[in-house]
């Protein structure tokens, strides 16, 4: 599901040791792609790598698409990834430490500086799939008021951005319980309401069933729907039928597909999961199970 977001906040003025009307450098993480989000893999199976992709690829776009937001560097040494990112405006930087989540944030962060001395970074997660622009831009203003300030995930434990003012250390600690570390740290909790896409991280089905329900950008609606349609026919004995795609494509299946899924029946009308090869008229489906998000 995809739609509108919703309207700004109120702008929120700076203190001391604070920035008003920041320009951000955003620095987001990406893992290779083969080893991403692997708690996902579960419940969407091979289609993993490729909705970590489209994960990222809404996180970029809804960040380059917030009016507070002059530059977005991803640190990744996924080539592919990179180049889709490239695209959408990114910069590109090699995780060149090589040790870690908090470090190549730190690398990051030093790279935006770089490339922006003097400007304000905040490292935020790259599976946000429902970011909304105006909703970051709240964060953003409500961080400028503060040297190092963060906003919780929305289970309330881990953290999905993390800013520091200009000439502030950035100092990540993601991973975990993160909230409790970063509070810990000094930096200053960003107390609002309203900016459920900010908060909405992406590390299990029942994760993404929320940011599907929250409303995701293009490319997860587009990659998601095409992991999901409607058992059209099933013949018991031979394992095999077909299914519709959500835009009324029919595509059969063979029994390997379906005793790959682990099934022992299906009803025409439930919705399943489907794992494909290949496109248009060479579209086949190697998996079909039932849907799990």
């Amino acid at each position: 599901m995809t739609r509108p977001w919703p309207g700004e906040g109120p702008e929120r003025t700076g203190g001391k040791g604070s920035v008003t009307n920041a320009v951000w450098s955003l620095v987001v993480p990406l893992k290779p792609l083969s080893v991403a989000k692997s708690r996902l893999a579960a419940a969407v199976g091979a289609s993993r790598p490729g909705l970590a992709l489209a994960f990222a690829q809404d996180t970029v776009a809804g960040a380059l698409a917030c009016a507070a937001v002059a530059d977005v560097v991803v640190v990744t040494d996924d080539a592919g990834a990179g180049a889709e990112l490239a695209r959408l405006g990114a910069r590109i930087v090699p995780d060149a430490p090589a040790a870690g989540l908090n470090a190549a944030l730190a690398h990051g962060a030093r790279a935006a500086r770089a490339g922006r001395p003097g400007t304000a970074v905040a490292a935020m997660n790259a599976d946000l799939p429902a970011l909304r622009p105006p909703e970051l831009l709240r964060v953003l203003e409500n961080a400028s008021a503060f040297p190092r300030a963060f906003l919780a995930d929305a289970a309330g434990i881990g953290t999905t951005l993390l800013s520091a003012a200009p000439d502030v250390e950035l100092a990540p600690s993601f991973g975990g319980p993160s909230r409790a570390r970063h509070s810990a740290s000094g930096a200053v909790e960003i107390a609002l309401t309203g900016v459920d896409s900010v908060r909405r991280d992406v590390d299990t089905a029942a994760d993404l069933r929320t940011a599907l329900a929250l409303g995701v950008g293009r490319h997860t609606a587009r990659y998601s729907a095409g992991m999901q349609a409607t058992a059209y026919t099933y013949d018991s004995q031979t394992h095999s039928g077909s299914v519709l795609l959500d835009d009324g494509t029919p595509v059969s299946f063979e029994a390997p597909a379906f005793d790959a899924g682990g099934l022992r029946l299906l009803r025409p009308g439930q919705r399943v999961r489907i794992e494909t090869d290949g496109r248009g008229a060479e579209l086949r489906i190697t998996l079909i199970t039932l849907q799990t998000f």
